[in-house]
């Protein structure tokens, strides 16, 4: 459980109670542990140190502003897919020229506030953003610093949702289109080419797929090289998954084992985006117990927290476990059980057919590898506010996002 621990008897983030944290900041709550974000940065740095590189932290994964400034504190850029990332990333203190604009749909505006902030490079996803991106640099007066992303139609094996590099994905530019494509950005007078991109998919728990994809790219590269298309940077994506339940994901180290021989061959500096790895196990969402529901068919256990806190469970059948924040609750009386929440949809809910200890109204439980594709995929569905976001430092708290009221859910809205 890493972070978090119980001590006695209650369940812990770091050296923090999970119920004491509930009295104060109430619930639904999202839990953050500052130790788990920096000692995985560190394990990416350890990992990748005998090659130039820099670490860009995926920011869709969880874009509060307190886990970034932890993040960017720490050394970390930033990988972003929208100007609202890049207005986080940098309030959050990420240097510029540690910020990477991935996306397939970058709009103009968004391209000019990257311009404007000088930030490190585009990953261009299409040639059709190749001739806007130029358009728009040459309107600046700038030249666009790009790479492109290549789509290496390597099976990640993960969930299809989450698959980005196949040759079906909306994603990058067909392998077999790339070196047409460079050459076409490499006379386009608004843009420098600087580098290779490529990203495959997330929650990867094997590592042979990106050593396969880092291979074709590594491959592009020499022959740019020899068309006179210099690269100094060959972009891997992020992606490395986490343990929910069962799953076995390479360690740092084991991951980039397989990646260095060929990223050094390449000479280029490294940049990598990870987001899950990052914060996934890092965090949990805290909720509680309101009521127990027991029919013929089904035993149901209603928690404050619903599908627009977490929606992973609704949208991809993902597993999270969740455990009793009292610890003696684990001794008792096991029960199947869906946990479901407040909303009204039958798709509402964080469990079903779990086997759990018993519960009962009022108890505190914790879903657990709750940090990535959380909070950030939330929503106000059923008009509910959006919940507080606590970031732990070993024995003290900071409430990095308040919870939303009512006024906050009709701020900007008006009545004719």
């Amino acid at each position: 459980m890493g972070p978090f621990q119980y001590r006695d008897s209650e369940l812990c983030c770091e050296e923090v109670s999970l119920r004491a944290l509930a009295a104060v900041a109430g619930t639904p709550a999202y839990v953050y542990s500052k130790a788990a974000l920096l000692e995985s940065l560190a394990g990416y740095e350890r990992a990748f140190r005998d090659v130039p590189h820099v670490v860009c932290y995926s920011v869709k994964a969880n874009s509060n502003l307190g886990v970034l400034s932890v993040l960017a504190k720490a050394g970390a850029g930033a990988d972003i897919v929208s100007g609202g990332e890049l207005y986080r990333a940098l309030r959050a203190g990420v240097p510029p020229k540690k910020i990477i604009f991935s996306g397939v749909g970058k709009s103009r505006d968004e391209m000019r506030e990257a311009l404007k902030a000088d930030i490190l490079m585009f990953n261009v996803e299409s040639r059709a953003e190749l001739r806007v991106l130029d358009e728009v640099a040459l309107e600046m007066g700038v030249r666009a610093p790009v790479a492109l992303r290549v789509n290496p139609d390597v099976d990640p094996q993960t969930h299809p949702y989450i698959a980005t590099g196949l040759k079906t994905s909306k994603f990058g530019i067909p392998y077999h289109e790339a070196l047409e494509a460079y050459e076409e950005a490499a006379t386009l007078k608004g843009l420098a080419v600087v580098g290779a991109d490529m990203h495959i998919g997330s929650q990867l728990t094997k590592a042979t797929p990106v050593a396969d994809a880092v291979a074709r790219v590594v491959a592009l590269v020499k022959t740019l090289r020899e068309r006179r298309i210099e690269i100094h940077t060959i972009d891997i994506g992020g992606g490395l998954g986490i343990r929910y339940r069962d799953e076995t994901p390479p360690t740092h180290q084991e991951f980039a084992s397989l990646l260095l021989p060929a990223l050094r061959e390449a000479d280029v500096t490294v940049l990598l985006e990870p987001g899950r790895s990052i914060v996934g196990n890092a965090g949990v969402l805290l909720t509680r117990v309101l009521y127990r529901k027991d029919t013929r068919a089904k035993k149901f256990v209603v928690v404050d927290a619903a599908m627009n806190d977490l929606i992973r469970p609704s949208l991809y059948g993902s597993y999270h476990e969740i455990v009793p924040v009292d610890e003696t609750g684990r001794s008792r009386e096991r029960e199947t059980v869906d946990v479901v929440g407040p909303i009204c949809e039958s798709g509402d809910f964080l469990a079903k057919e779990r086997e759990l200890p018993r519960v009962e109204q009022d108890d505190l439980l914790a879903v657990m590898s709750a940090g990535a594709y959380g909070f950030a995929m939330a929503s106000n569905y059923n008009t509910r506010p959006r919940a507080v976001e606590v970031l732990v430092d070993g024995n003290r708290y900071t409430i990095v996002r308040r919870r939303e009221t009512y006024e906050d859910l009709v701020a900007g809205e008006t009545a004719p």
